[in-house]
């Protein structure tokens, strides 16, 4: 199979499948939270929180009997995850640690107020050493100095780069505060010791392009905000990358119904197109759909198959929003039919319905909203579950 041609209802439905996010749970549990993060190689973080934090509601939407706490075990107990950047600031597998050496030997090599930081290393190093793992309330070093969002403390940016750099790793949360340890007591020494894959630049943009398609299930060549954290990628290198892609057939080319130019899958996927082209019927979920949402990387593409336009606007001022401040989509079936806004109190463990809207050629059937209010009274429970 070279070629797949798909109609816009099938392509919706590969890509939810792919997804997890149709028909049958195919994800359980904390090894279904390990199958997809797997499968989609990151899972974006984002910490605001609302009614959860973004990596949360991802994986509440796909994984049956989700709570907070799965995914906090397998980043700090169980260390099957790695806080890292991938797609912006990731949660990872942490077998993918050995592929992002390159990114930590530019941090190493140039970072704002280097020289300051470079002079504390060593006492940041031996601190964590001696007295286990720190939070940057825990040292002293209050002079500011400049960095990425605005000034900040010492503590604070020699703490983040030696991260960045691959010396310390997150040894556990506490909400939003992290506690750094020594990298080696973050991440086993044989996974540590294993070389880059791709010494090549090329190579390794590649492996990252092969990455995201497999990580939303379609994309096509061209700019798209799925390639965000590819370093230096340009037009004329992501064009070889496709060509590349193609010749060693990793990809298959596939055509939708009223979509002017291909789009491109993995191709261990192609068993996938070959289910919906048999149009079987699939069974119908309701899912609240995360901001940041692998399935919702390129909202372009989310546009042209599902004829759904979604703006995350909690970075539009007030005044200009069209719906509100944390809106999640609503999934119905092969359908995006709306967008509701809600928010959790966890000091009065109340989930608070503020809004919904339904897009305008959706019919309000009992069906319909007998499954979204499940849902939110299942949201409310997920919301419970509460954070470690």
């Amino acid at each position: 199979m070279n070629r797949i041609y798909l109609t816009k209802k099938q392509a919706r439905q590969f890509l939810l499948l792919k997804h997890g996010l149709l028909g049958d749970y195919r994800f359980a549990g904390k090894e279904g939270i390990l199958s997809f993060v797997r499968q989609a190689g990151c899972v974006q973080f984002d910490p605001v929180d609302v009614c959860g934090r973004n990596a949360d509601l991802v994986l509440q939407s796909r994984v049956k009997g989700y709570q907070k706490a799965m995914l906090y075990e397998l980043l700090y107990v169980d260390r099957k995850l790695v806080d890292y950047f991938d797609k912006n600031l990731a949660i990872l597998p942490i077998e993918n640690w050995k592929y992002f050496g390159r990114e930590r030997k530019i941090h190493e090599e140039w970072e704002r107020s280097h020289a300051e930081i470079l002079e504390v290393q060593e006492r940041v190093r031996g601190e964590i050493a001696r007295r286990g793992p720190l939070c940057s309330a825990h040292l002293d070093m209050a002079e500011k100095v400049s960095w990425y969002w605005s000034d900040t403390r010492l503590a604070r940016a020699a703490l983040e780069h030696m991260y960045f750099v691959g010396e310390l790793g997150i040894h556990h949360k506490s909400g939003t505060l992290k506690y750094y340890d020594l990298i080696e007591n973050c991440i086993p020494a044989e996974l540590l010791s294993q070389p880059e894959p791709y010494p090549s630049d090329f190579d390794y943009r590649k492996w990252l392009v092969l990455e995201r398609i497999g990580s939303v299930g379609l994309l096509w060549n061209r700019a798209s905000d799925a390639w965000l954290g590819i370093r230096g990628l340009k037009a004329a290198g992501r064009n070889a990358i496709f060509e590349a892609l193609l010749k060693e057939e990793k990809i298959i080319e596939v055509e939708v119904e009223a979509i002017g130019e291909p789009l491109y899958c993995r191709r261990e996927d192609a068993g996938l197109a070959a289910f919906v082209l048999e149009n079987a019927p699939v069974k119908k979920r309701c899912e609240f759909i995360a901001p940041l949402d692998n399935l919702l990387w390129d909202r372009k593409l989310i546009e042209a198959v599902f004829d759904f336009s979604y703006k995350w606007e909690i970075y539009t001022p007030k005044e200009q929003r069209k719906y509100g401040y944390y809106v999640l989509p609503v999934l119905y079936g092969d359908r995006f039919v709306g967008r509701i806004e809600m928010a959790y109190d966890k000091k009065l463990k109340k989930l608070d319905l503020r809004n919904i809207w339904y897009e305008q050629d959706v019919r309000l059937t009992k069906a319909l909203q007998r499954d979204v209010e499940r849902r939110i009274r299942r949201f409310e429970r997920f919301c419970r579950s509460g954070d470690v």
